[in-house]
C-alpha cells in the first residue's frame, strides 16, 4: 500500500499513525516533492470512484487564482482538473491510500484508513 503526504498536515501524521499502529506495511510518497503525472491521477481516481473536483483542495491560493470554484463539473472539464492537479500537487485532497487489493480512500478519518487495512 502507499500513502500520499505532506509531512505538515495533521491528517496525515495522524493516518501514518494509524498504520503505524496496525503494523501496515506502506511506503510513503511526499506527493509535493514527487508529484503524481496525469495517468497516475486518473488511476486513483479511478480507484477511489470518484472525480478530480472531488479531492480538489479549492481553499488553496493557487485554485483561488485559477478560479477553480468556478470551473464546470462536466466530462468535458475534467482533464483540465487533472492537468491544474498534476501542475499544482498542492491542491489534490490528502491524505491519499492505495491499497493492495486495488480500492483507495481518502483517508482523512481513522475509520476511512482502517478500511483499506488487510484482515
Amino acid at each position: 500500500m502507499e500513502i500520499w503526504i505532506n509531512p505538515r498536515c495533521g491528517k496525515c501524521r495522524s493516518a501514518l499513525g494509524e498504520l503505524e499502529a496496525a503494523k501496515a506495511e506502506y511506503t510513503v510518497r511526499r506527493y509535493l516533492e514527487d508529484p503524481p503525472s496525469v495517468a497516475e491521477l486518473e488511476q486513483v481516481l479511478g480507484r477511489l470512484g470518484l472525480e478530480p473536483w472531488d479531492i480538489t483542495r479549492l481553499d488553496e491560493p493557487v485554485a483561488k487564482e485559477l478560479g477553480m470554484k468556478q470551473w464546470s463539473r462536466t466530462a468535458d472539464d475534467r482533464g483540465r482538473w487533472i492537468a491544474a492537479m498534476a501542475e499544482h500537487p498542492i491542491l489534490i485532497q490528502r491524505p491519499i491510500i492505495t491499497a493492495d487489493d486495488g480500492h483507495a480512500v481518502v483517508a482523512r478519518t481513522p475509520e476511512a484508513v482502517r478500511a483499506v487495512l488487510p484482515g
